[in-house]
C-alpha cells in the first residue's frame, strides 16, 4: 500500500527516503469494514481520508432517507467541512466496500507541513485540483436529465456501477431506485 500512496504523491513531489519515512512513522495506513460509519451528522472530527482501496460514500439523511451525494474510490482524498469550519458534520461518512485508507488529522498535517514544506505545497495543489473537478461534478449534475448523469457515469466512473447498491446509485443521481431500473431498461433496449 505505500508503494501506492509514494506513486500518488510522486505526481506532485518527490520525495526523500526521510520524507517517506516520516511519513510511514505516523501510523496512517487502516483496514475498514464495509459499513463501518466513519462520521455522522453532528459529529465533530479532525479527521480527512485518503482512499487506498475500497470506496467510502457521503451522504445526508433527509426526511428519513438517504441522499448520497458523493462516493470517493482509489486515490480520491476527502477533508470533511467539518474539518475546515469547526463545526458539526451535516451529513455522513461511510464504507461502502471493506477498505484501506489513509487517515490524517489536522495535527498530523501541521506538524509534518511544518517540518517538510514540499507537503503543504502538495496539499494545496491537491486542494486546487478536487476544487475544479467537484465544481465539474456539481456543474454537469445540475445541468443534466437524470438519463445523461447515469451515462456519464458509465462513461467516467464505469467501476461504480459494479461496486455500489443500486439503491446508492440511484441517490446520487436523485431518483428513485425503481426510475433508475427503467432508466436501464430503456438505455439497453436503445442498443
Amino acid at each position: 500500500m505505500k508503494d501506492i500512496l509514494f506513486d500518488f504523491i510522486s505526481k506532485y513531489v518527490s520525495l526523500t527516503e526521510d520524507e517517506k519515512n516520516a511519513l510511514l512513522s505516523l501510523d496512517l495506513f487502516h483496514t475498514v469494514k464495509k459499513g463501518t460509519v466513519l462520521l455522522e451528522e453532528g459529529q465533530k472530527t479532525q479527521d480527512s481520508y485518503f482512499v487506498l482501496k475500497g470506496c467510502i460514500r457521503v451522504y445526508y439523511i433527509l426526511d428519513g432517507e438517504e441522499r448520497t451525494t458523493a462516493f470517493y474510490t482509489e486515490l480520491d482524498a476527502l477533508t470533511p467541512h467539518c474539518v475546515i469550519n469547526k463545526a458539526p458534520s451535516d451529513y455522513y461518512i461511510s464504507c461502502v466496500e471493506d477498505s484501506i485508507l489513509l487517515i490524517s488529522n489536522t495535527d498530523m498535517s501541521v506538524e509534518v507541513n511544518s517540518k517538510f514544506p514540499k507537503f503543504d505545497v502538495m496539499c494545496r495543489m491537491l486542494s486546487e485540483e478536487l476544487l475544479a473537478k467537484q465544481q465539474m461534478v456539481f456543474d454537469e449534475f445540475k445541468t443534466s436529465s437524470p438519463e445523461q448523469r447515469y451515462l456519464n457515469l458509465l462513461q467516467k466512473r464505469p467501476d461504480l456501477i459494479q461496486r455500489v447498491p443500486q439503491h446508492q446509485l440511484a441517490s446520487y443521481l436523485g431518483i428513485q431506485p425503481q426510475s433508475l431500473s427503467r432508466l436501464k431498461a430503456r438505455i439497453l433496449k436503445k442498443k
